[in-house]
C-alpha cells in the first residue's frame, strides 16, 4: 500500500514526573529545563538524539508557573533550533490535541515536516515555595505583566454568582445526568465510584503517574478529613489535580521526513482522524445540560475521518478532569458505565490519578497512547480533551497503520454550525424575582468539608435560566439527601446582584 508522504505521524514521545518525596521534597526544575529534558527525550525516543535542533515548528502550551519572556525562543535556544514556526498557546484541556491537529494540517499542506509540541508544569513545586515563603530563583521572566488569556468575556450573571471554578461546574452537569436517568442521588455517587476505581489501577501501573496507588469505588467517594467534599456529589479524590511537576513532549512529521530518517516503522504512530468544537460557552445557555451535542458530532467527525467506529477502537483515554466530562464521552460514544473494567477508558489513569499538568494533560494522553499503540500495532486509539466548562471539545485518532488514503480533514466551520443548529441557546436572565424550576444544581464545601453554599441553574416561566445562590444550611442538607432537579424555588434578590433562593415550594 502506498502511503501519501504528507501524512503526519507521532515519531518521538516523552514523559517525566518529579513526584515529591516525603518528608522532604526535592524542587522540580524550572518548566524551561523541564522542556529540554523532554524534548531531548523525543528525540532519543524516535531514535536520533538531537533531531530537536531540525524542529521547522516549535509549539510550547501554556504555562501557569511561570511567565517567561520568550518561551519558545528560549527553548529554541536552549536545544540550538531555528524554528520558521513557533506558536505559545492558549489555556484549555483540549489546548495538545488542537496543537497535533493544527500541526497535521500544516504538514499536510506542505508548510513544513518536523514539528516538536511540548509543555509543562511546575506547580507543586510553586505551590510548595510559596507557602514556605520562598522565592524561586528561576529564569528569563516576563517584566510585562500579561493578562490570563481567558477566550471569552465572564458573564455578569456567572461573574454574580461566583461561577469560575471548575470543581464547582462540572458537578452540575453530573447532577443533570443524575436526574435525567432517574438515580437515586446515593445510588449515581456508587455508580461514580464505580467508574473511577479501575482508572486507578491503571495510574498505579503509569510511572508517570502523579498519585499510583489504586483505590476502591468507596474510598474514592466517602467523605472523610483527608478526602473532603470539594463540590458536591465530588470529593477530593475524585477531582483533577493540577498542582503537579511533570512535562511531555512529541515529535511530529511526514511520512517522507521520517522515511528521509530513518524512523523504523514501529516507532511511528500516525494519525488517522481529528475534530473539534464547542458548545455553547456559558453553562445555562446549553438546552440540555445532562450530555454534550458538541462531544456527539465531534467525536463522530474524528471517528468518520478516521474511516472507522467507536467499536473498531482498542484503546481509549477519554478526558477525565471529572467524572462528568468522562460520562458526557462515553455517552457521546455510546458506551456503557457496565464495561470500564474490561474496556479502560484511560491509558493514563486520568487527571485526578494520573495528574492533570494545567493545559497540558493531552500531551501526556498522547504520548501514553502511542506507547499503547506501539505495543498493540495496527490497532486504534482515540484520546479527547475538555476544555474550560465543558465547553471545548477534541478528539483525536491514532494508529501504527497508515491511513489506506490521504487524509481529508473535517470542515471545521460547518461542523460547528451543525452543533449550533442542534442545540440553541437559552437566554439567561441576569435578575430575576419568583417562582423557579431547578434545572441542576451542586454545593460548594469549604477546606474544612462543610457546606458553604450552593449554586443551581433555574428554568424560567419564559424560556430562560437564571443562577441562583442556595445559602440556607437546611436547603443545603437536603440538596445532597435528596434530588431537587424539578423542584420548584421561590428565587429573590440578594447580595452584590446575585439572586437566591429563598425556599423550596415543591
Amino acid at each position: 500500500m502506498a502511503v501519501d508522504p504528507r501524512t503526519p505521524c507521532l515519531i518521538g514521545v516523552a514523559q517525566r514526573t518529579w513526584r515529591p518525596v516525603n518528608p522532604d521534597p526535592v524542587d522540580a526544575p524550572e518548566p524551561l529545563d523541564m522542556w529540554e529534558q523532554v524534548t531531548r527525550a523525543a528525540a532519543e525516543d524516535a531514535g536520533i538524539p538531537g533531531l530537536e535542533a531540525d524542529a521547522e515548528s516549535m509549539q510550547i502550551v501554556y504555562c501557569q508557573t511561570w511567565p517567561y519572556d520568550d518561551p519558545v525562543g528560549r527553548l529554541a535556544d536552549r536545544v540550538g533550533a531555528s524554528p520558521k514556526h513557533r506558536f505559545y498557546s492558549g489555556i484549555g484541556g483540549t489546548t495538545p490535541q488542537v496543537l497535533v491537529d493544527d500541526t497535521a494540517e500544516s504538514i499536510l499542506r506542505g508548510e513544513y515536516d518536523l514539528a516538536l509540541i511540548t509543555g509543562a508544569e511546575a506547580l507543586d513545586t510553586m505551590r510548595r515555595a510559596r507557602k514556605q515563603g520562598r522565592r524561586l530563583p528561576w529564569s528569563h521572566r516576563n517584566p510585562e505583566k500579561v493578562p490570563f488569556p481567558f477566550e471569552a468575556p465572564f458573564h455578569p450573571a456567572e461573574v454574580a454568582h461566583e461561577v469560575f471554578q471548575a470543581w464547582l461546574t462540572f458537578p452540575v452537569f453530573d447532577v443533570a445526568r443524575r436526574a435525567h436517568l432517574g438515580c437515586r442521588p446515593e445510588d449515581y455517587r456508587e455508580r461514580l465510584g464505580q467508574l473511577l476505581a479501575p482508572m486507578t489501577e491503571i495510574a498505579a501501573t503509569n510511572p508517570y503517574a502523579w498519585f499510583p496507588l489504586a483505590r476502591s469505588a468507596e474510598e474514592l467517594i466517602t467523605p472523610t478529613k483527608s478526602n473532603r467534599l470539594v463540590g458536591y456529589p465530588y470529593t477530593k479524590y475524585m477531582v483533577s489535580v493540577m498542582d503537579v511537576d511533570m512535562a511531555a513532549a512529541l515529535l511530529l512529521a511526514s511520512h517522507e521526513k521520517a522515511d528521509a530518517l530513518g524512523v523504523p516503522a514501529d516507532r511511528r504512530v500516525y494519525l488517522r482522524g481529528w475534530a473539534y468544537g464547542n458548545d455553547p460557552w456559558y453553562i445555562a445557555e446549553r438546552p440540555e445540560l445532562w450530555r454534550s451535542e458538541a462531544m456527539k458530532q465531534v467525536s463522530r467527525a474524528a471517528l468518520g475521518m478516521a474511516g472507522t467506529g467507536v467499536d473498531d477502537v482498542a484503546h481509549l483515554d477519554l478526558y477525565s478532569c471529572f467524572a462528568s466530562s468522562v460520562l458526557f464521552g462515553m455517552d457521546s460514544l455510546g458506551l456503557s458505565e457496565d464495561g470500564v473494567s474490561e474496556r479502560p477508558i484511560t491509558v493514563t489513569g486520568g487527571l485526578p490519578f494520573s495528574g492533570g499538568a494545567g493545559s497540558d494533560y493531552m500531551t501526556h494522553s498522547i504520548a501514553a497512547m502511542a506507547g499503547s499503540l506501539r505495543q498493540d500495532p495496527g490497532s486504534l486509539g482515540l484520546v479527547s480533551g475538555v476544555g474550560m466548562h465543558m465547553s471545548k471539545h477534541v478528539y483525536g485518532v491514532y494508529s501504527t497503520e497508515p491511513p489506506a488514503h490521504p487524509l481529508q480533514p473535517v470542515d471545521g466551520a460547518a461542523l460547528q454550525a451543525a452543533i449550533d443548529a442542534a442545540q440553541p441557546k437559552n437566554a439567561i436572565t441576569n435578575s430575576f424575582a419568583g417562582r423557579a424550576t431547578v434545572a441542576t444544581y451542586t454545593v460548594a464545601h469549604g477546606r474544612g468539608g462543610n457546606a458553604e453554599w450552593g449554586l443551581a441553574v433555574c428554568d424560567l416561566d419564559d424560556g430562560s435560566r437564571a443562577y441562583a445562590k442556595m445559602l440556607d444550611p437546611d436547603l443545603l442538607a437536603r440538596a445532597e439527601a435528596e434530588e431537587l432537579v424539578g423542584a420548584t424555588v421561590s428565587v429573590v434578590p440578594g447580595d452584590n446582584n446575585a439572586n437566591v433562593v429563598k425556599e423550596l415550594l415543591t
